[in-house]
This record gives C-alpha cells, sequence and structure tokens, in this order.
C-alpha cells in the first residue's frame, strides 16, 4: 500500500488529530531540507496564507488604531474615544471602505513578507534547537527575532503607504500615487524613514510573541495533544501580550510614518529616544498609549487567525495536500483524500474567529 494512504488510514482508525504525522519524504525534491518535518517552501507557502488572513480579516482595527495615534487629521476626532464608537464615527462619515484605506498594499505585501518571516523562524529554530524534545522559549525568541528583521524589510515600505492611505482626508489618491508621490517630493528614504525603529518595536515585540505562544502552547496542552483551539488560544495571547507592551514604540512609529500628512508637526530625528521625550513633553505621557484598545484588539484575534491558519497549513502540507504544488502526488493518495478530511479544520477555525472578532468590535 502507498505510505501515504496508509498513513491516512492509521489516522482515520485512530480519530481526528491535530497533530501532523512526520511526513512523508518521498515527495520531497532534491536539494529541500526538513524544518519541523516540512521543507522551506511548505513554510513560505502557509506563513503567505497565515499572514494574508489576519491583515486583511482584521484591517478595520488597524486603521482605527492608526488614526488615534496620527496628529491632527481634520475630521478625524477619534483621540479618546472607545473604539465602538470610532467605529461608528468612521462609517457615518465615510461608509465601510473608510475603515479599508490602504487594504490593497497590506494585501500585496503580507504575503511574500508573512512567507520570508515564517520560513526564516522555522530555518532559525530549528538551527537553534527549537525543535528539540523540551522547552526552548529562548530559542523561539531568538528566531523570531531574526525573522522579523527579513519581514520589516518588505514591510515597511508598504507600512508607509498604507498609513498614508487608512487617515481620515487622505492626500492620496491611492496606492500608486501615494508610491509616485512620496518619491518625488520626499525621496525614497521616505520609505524606509521608520525601518530602525520598526525593528526596535518589532524585535522584542517578535521575542516576546513566539516565546509566549510556544510557552502557552506547552502549557495549555500539557494533557492533550495539541489542537486548534490550544493554538487558538495561545496565539491570542501572545498576539495581546506583545502589543500591549510595544504600543509607545508604535505610536513613535505611526508618527514617523504620517510625518507631514495633514499635520504641520516635525520631528528632528529618527531616533527613538529623542522622539519618546519629544511626545512626553508636548503631549504628556498619555500620548504614548494612544491606540492601545484597537491595537490589542486587533493583535489577539489577529495572532489567533494567523497562528491557527499557519499550523492548520502546515499540517496539512505534511498530509501531502499542497505536495502537488511542489511534487505531483500520486493518484491513489488524490483518490483517498476525503472533503471533510482538508475542510473540517478551516470549519471550525472559521466558526472560532467569527466569534473572536465579533467579541472584539462590540466591546
Amino acid at each position: 500500500m502507498d505510505p501515504v494512504i496508509e498513513r491516512q488510514v492509521s489516522s482515520s482508525a485512530a480519530g481526528p488529530s491535530h497533530v501532523c504525522d512526520t511526513p512523508d519524504v518521498s515527495h520531497q525534491l532534491p536539494g529541500q531540507s526538513q524544518y519541523g518535518g516540512l521543507n522551506f517552501v511548505s513554510h513560505m507557502l502557509a506563513g503567505a496564507v497565515a499572514g494574508i488572513s489576519e491583515h486583511v480579516a482584521m484591517y478595520p482595527m488597524d486603521t482605527i488604531k492608526t488614526r488615534m495615534q496620527a496628529l491632527g487629521h481634520p475630521g478625524q476626532q477619534l483621540h479618546g474615544s472607545s473604539v465602538p464608537r470610532a467605529v461608528a464615527a468612521v462609517i457615518k462619515r465615510e461608509g465601510i471602505a473608510g475603515l479599508y484605506g490602504g487594504v490593497g498594499v497590506t494585501t500585496w505585501a503580507a504575503g511574500p513578507a508573512h512567507a520570508l518571516y515564517f520560513a526564516t523562524y522555522e530555518l532559525a529554530k530549528d538551527a537553534l534547537g527549537g525543535n528539540e524534545a523540551g522547552h526552548h522559549p529562548m530559542a523561539t525568541a531568538v528566531a523570531g527575532s531574526m525573522a522579523t528583521i527579513v519581514n520589516d524589510g518588505v514591510m515597511t515600505p508598504s507600512d508607509v503607504v498604507k498609513q498614508r492611505l487608512q487617515v481620515a482626508n487622505s492626500p492620496y489618491r491611492g496606492m500608486t500615487d501615494c508610491i509616485l508621490r512620496v518619491s518625488r517630493e520626499e525621496g525614497t528614504s521616505a520609505f524606509f524613514k521608520s525601518y530602525r525603529t520598526t525593528l526596535v518595536m518589532n524585535v522584542p515585540f517578535t521575542a516576546i510573541h513566539f516565546a509566549t505562544y510556544e510557552s502557552c502552547k506547552k502549557l495549555l496542552a500539557m494533557e492533550e495533544d495539541e489542537s486548534l483551539a490550544v493554538q487558538l488560544a495561545a496565539g491570542g495571547m501572545a498576539g495581546g501580550v506583545s502589543a500591549a507592551l510595544t504600543t509607545p514604540l508604535d505610536v513613535v512609529k505611526t508618527r514617523l510614518q504620517l510625518e507631514g500628512v495633514n499635520s504641520a508637526t516635525r520631528y528632528s530625528t529618527t531616533a527613538v529616544r529623542p522622539m519618546l521625550r519629544q511626545i512626553v513633553r508636548e503631549e504628556g505621557k498619555r500620548a504614548l498609549w494612544s491606540g492601545l484598545k484597537p491595537r490589542c484588539l486587533f493583535h489577539i484575534p489577529a495572532a489567533a487567525i494567523c497562528w491557527g491558519t499557519y499550523e492548520s497549513w502546515t499540517l496539512q502540507c505534511g498530509g501531502g495536500i499542497l505536495h502537488g504544488l511542489i511534487a505531483k502526488p500520486s493518484y491513489a493518495a488524490m483518490t483517498e483524500t476525503r472533503p471533510d478530511d482538508v475542510l473540517g479544520t478551516g470549519g471550525c477555525a472559521v466558526e472560532t474567529l467569527l466569534c473572536c472578532i465579533n467579541t472584539c468590535i462590540t466591546g
């Protein structure tokens, strides 16, 4: 019997499980190394799907966060507002489309950025011994920090364009107009002005995030198999903790990326500490925590979506579902794959995530 079919039959007899068996390496192409039981391409595919899913699903919360952190944009009036009131105000003035300004550029960049992000993470974690038996929070933290350096190189320019399209009364007509005008008026360096601040924020953010996620998975799955529910809960906790602790740095990043857009305020430096001191001096310490609630409301469900999607897709990769994208599977294996085997995990994830999103938006 074909090894893939034999494994699927034995798995079906044992009952459903979210623990991925060791994948059949017969489909592995020459030169494709395995990281955590999967090859580099599989982790990139899973990461791309996960990144696009989290950003699109929770994009309205990111728009609200950006507007709360931005300075003096006419008609905005979201500073100090609760999240439900802020959402209602945007919809009343601009319609649903007002919550999705710049979503196109995020969708375009999130796929390749997160593909590199998760692939780098898995490669680094494997090299640092994070896949060995036991608990290795330091290995996952360092691997996550290395991954974010790669990710931010792709996401920072797109994030500049995204935030300039998110603000109320944006002076740009769309993604192309924003890119051309910023390049012409401010130079290409404007797209990377906040890169240093982004790294200062995201390296600790990612270290906290990955270490918390792996630790929560270990704690929540101590007496049972690691399920999708465990992955969603661990992802949500990791997203919330890391987002809350790095909010002041996110405020600095937003101010740099929106400098000169509908505001006369200018910053003489891109260094983090001087900017933090200037914001505190001119606006008070409370300004450093602007957008804390929508930031957490974005990252809690977004991280749950991201990790749930990523882990589900790596499970399907290990089971042979996506091997057709990198190597032709056997006909017998294809005919033995049942629809409910593929859709069951996704259906559970969709139902759970809709509940998360509804809870976060309503309060």
